[in-house]
């Protein structure tokens, strides 16, 4: 049995990346003021990912469906429950003989056979963003932050050096608690695009705007510069230091000036027929950038499709807010069902026409389910007893469904799912090995995964 590796970064090290502000991937002002800022950056992603077996051409699209979705009004309706569980909402068939969702999902019941659902997931945490860890980590919260980092800052770490010409991990529109990288230091927290693809007029990613006054032709004239300076250590350099510095430097400068991530991000390229497909609303105005109203899922999405395209290999969308203790059925009728079902199905019908769903691993889940009894406002709370998932691509078979609830829709009746197993089955489509330890700030060991096995019923 092969012993763990383990990360050989030292402790001062993560704390010189904690320092680090990345709230953006790059900030092209902070390049060209603070010169080797970004090739630092690089230079110590490069110095601690593990080179080995990677996976060149897989990602995955987490749509991370915030505030908790319920069962019933999802992928596991109760036709035959009373109406105090059931709820208001009926059962439909769907594409795979035997398997019934939510009435309200009808497109989504035409591609069952598409991707497959998991019915008996479960935990112990009712907190938002406790239970955002739990998923994202794979470690009981213990606080309001990550103290364990994120499946995507996992992902960043072992694959940011792949294509340095674009961010590895990514999130639409900003970064949430859970998501953070932890130990792993700020080097590997998302890039964030802040812009948010649902508001008003051309959608642009601040982190790719130059300071006022600098153009590239003048950031080129402070890089030359630079590069001048360092002649005389080069000279001096004796170790080979300053030539693994030059090769960050430019990979630095790739990403600042080249044009492969900006074209990532230009969702304004996308055809008009494709947007609508998702759910392209141009008379909508979101009206907070918190609370952003569902219709900013489908350009999101949408904008998801184009990052893992041209290779980002983490991307999670923010779909919030699933949190219907009141009026649990005029917001799903009204509004989170339908604009989901447009858009849910029309990004793996896209992944599957371009080719890219074999490659591609979809997650759509939350952070816990509802409460089994509709309560008396109408809605739902809080309830991790058990929840649903939907999975596809990346391997996987679509139409099948994994364990199952009781007839009230309120524990696992049958093969009890955790969800350090999805994280698991997502990391082996990465080619991840959930063995691998990482040091935290006092240099202790943790792996990637505390437990967890991939669900191999899904393929």
């Amino acid at each position: 049995m092969s012993t763990p590796r383990q990360d050989k970064i030292g402790c001062s090290d993560f704390h010189r990346a904690l320092r680090m502000d990345r709230r953006g991937f790059v900030r092209a002002g902070m390049l060209g003021f603070a010169g080797l800022s970004m090739g630092k950056l690089l230079q110590l992603e490069g110095a601690v990912t593990d080179r080995s077996k990677v996976s060149r051409d897989k990602s995955v699209i987490i749509l991370w469906m915030r505030g908790g979705p319920s069962q019933h009004e999802t992928w596991d309706p109760k036709p035959d429950a009373p109406e105090e569980y059931r709820g208001a909402f009926g059962a439909m068939r769907t594409s795979v003989p035997g398997v019934r969702i939510c009435d309200l999902l009808p497109m989504s019941a035409k591609i069952q056979h598409k991707y497959s659902v998991i019915r008996s997931l479960h935990h112990n945490d009712a907190g938002h963003s406790s239970g955002d860890q739990i998923c994202f980590t794979g470690y009981p919260a213990e606080g309001p932050s990550n103290l364990y980092p994120s499946c995507g800052s996992i992902i960043a770490k072992q694959f940011q050096h792949v294509n340095p010409r674009l961010p590895a991990y990514v999130a639409i529109p900003r970064m949430m608690p859970a998501l953070g990288s932890a130990y792993l230091g700020n080097a590997f927290n998302p890039f964030e695009t802040n812009a948010d693809p649902a508001r008003e007029g051309p959608f642009q990613v601040p982190n790719f705007n130059l300071a006022d006054g600098i153009d590239l032709h003048r950031l080129d004239e402070r890089r030359s510069l630079l590069k001048s300076f360092d002649k005389v250590r080069r000279e001096a350099d004796a170790s080979g230091q300053m030539e693994t510095m030059d090769k960050f430097q430019q990979q630095a400068w790739d990403i600042v000036a080249g044009s492969k991530a900006r074209d990532a991000f230009d969702l304004d390229a996308e055809p008009m027929k494709v947007r609508e497909r998702y759910g392209f609303m141009p008379e909508y105005k979101a009206p907070t950038p918190d609370r952003c109203g569902v219709p900013a899922w489908s350009q999101r999405i949408l904008l998801a499709r184009r990052l893992v395209e041209a290779g980002v290999r983490l991307v999670t969308v923010d779909v919030r807010w699933w949190d219907t203790h009141v009026k649990g059925y005029e917001s799903m009728r009204d509004g989170f069902l339908p604009r989901w079902d447009r858009a849910y199905t029309a990004l793996i019908e896209d992944l599957e026409q371009r080719g890219m769903l074999d490659s591609t691993m979809v997650i759509a889940w939350g952070e816990f389910g509802r409460t089994p009894k509709v309560n008396a406002t109408g809605g739902r709370d809080h309830y991790p007893n058990v929840f649903n998932a939907a999975l596809a691509g990346g391997g996987i078979k679509g139409g099948r469904v994994v364990g199952a609830s009781d007839k009230h829709g309120a524990e696992p009746a049958e093969r009890p799912v955790k969800p350090q197993e999805v994280l698991a089955t997502m990391y082996r489509h990465m080619g991840v090995d959930t063995s691998t330890q990482y040091l935290d700030y006092a240099g202790r060991p943790h792996t990637v995964l505390p437990f967890g096995n991939p669900i191999e019923e899904l393929f």
